[in-house]
């Protein structure tokens, strides 16, 4: 006897819940391909200033050109470096989110000039080609280039070569999955460790979660089928999917640095990021998990007020701690 599963899906964490309807007005209802351009020019992606990234003179910022992988087009990386850490300095190199088809390099980048005090990090962040104009590999070529360039300038750029990070959220957290996954393969750079921020990692893009969250929050089952399509093309959901542009499909997760993974458990992600943590773990790897209790895709960033948001930004701060500390 076949049992049918109902999709009930879990409640939003109130304070969370109170904040979507205004956070849901400035998104289309339905994400399709030819409202990409519109996402792109829309308010949610306001840039960021080289005034603002300053900070009143605790950062330098530098935009600097460097060659892409293979004949590549050159890409940009944005450099932000603080002025006020005193003793040796990590880097964390950075990969914006986006869906795969909006943002920049310095989308998200404010939120890490924290960390890079704190820590005492370089912040470089990555401005990789965009699907669909650029299908992968593009985007993750981009991506190891610009790591491969920052592990060969540390000197230059003033940092510890083994207190190299890779972090990213949502498509930016794929993207650093996938670096890690690289780095591993091609021997190196050596990373200290890889922070998975609500990471998009599967399109095939049929957990319960998925199905669970379908029309709801934020980033939807219809959402991830638009930017996954828009990186894959009709390979979307088939056989020949590449790890390295969907790091689910990696069948062996060992030999991986360090892994911080949150994600929200009212989200199209949750599913796929827990499963990936679980298989790192089946692999006998490190790997931090945390599952937000009533967190839609992205709520730190969009609601960062709220209670939980506050405390998943700790959790990270503590993850870091752990790491750097050692």
């Amino acid at each position: 006897m076949t049992l049918s599963v109902e999709l009930t899906p879990p409640p939003f964490d109130p304070e969370l819940g109170a904040a979507l309807p205004a956070i849901t007005e400035m998104l289309p209802a339905v994400l399709s391909a030819d409202l990409i351009p519109a996402m792109r020019a829309g308010s949610l992606m306001a840039r960021v200033t080289d005034d603002e990234l300053r900070g009143d003179g605790k950062f330098t910022v530098e935009q600097r050109q460097v060659p892409g992988l293979d004949g590549d087009p050159d890409i940009s990386l944005l450099i932000v470096k603080p002025t006020t850490v005193a003793g040796t300095l990590g880097c964390l190199y950075y990969t914006h989110g986006g869906g795969m088809i909006i943002g920049d390099n310095r989308t998200g980048v404010a939120d890490m000039l924290g960390w890079a005090e704190e820590f005492g990090l370089v912040v470089v962040s990555v401005e990789y080609r965009l699907a669909p104009e650029t299908p992968h590999p593009g985007p993750i070529n981009d991506c190891y280039a610009g790591l491969a360039w920052t592990a060969e300038h540390a000197a230059e750029l003033g940092y510890e070569p083994g207190r190299l990070i890779v972090a990213g959220g949502s498509a930016g957290g794929g993207l650093t999955a996938a670096l890690a996954l690289m780095s591993r393969d091609n021997g190196g750079p050596a990373l200290a460790g890889q922070m998975l921020i609500c990471p998009m990692l599967d399109d095939r893009n049929d957990t319960f979660s998925s199905r669970q969250m379908a029309g709801r929050g934020i980033w939807d089952a219809a959402a991830n089928d638009t930017g996954w399509t828009a990186l894959l093309g009709a390979a979307r959901g088939g056989p020949d999917v590449s790890p390295y542009a969907a790091p689910a499909r990696e069948t062996d997760l060992s030999g991986l640095p360090p892994a911080f993974i949150d994600v929200g458990s009212a989200e199209t992600f949750r599913d796929e990021d827990v499963a990936y943590a679980n298989r790192i773990w089946q692999a006998g790897g490190r790997a931090e998990l945390h599952v937000w209790p009533g967190g839609f895709h992205g709520f730190d960033v969009l609601a960062p007020q709220a209670a939980i948001s506050q405390e998943a930004k700790a959790a990270r701060v503590r993850w870091l701690h752990r790491l750097l500390d050692l």
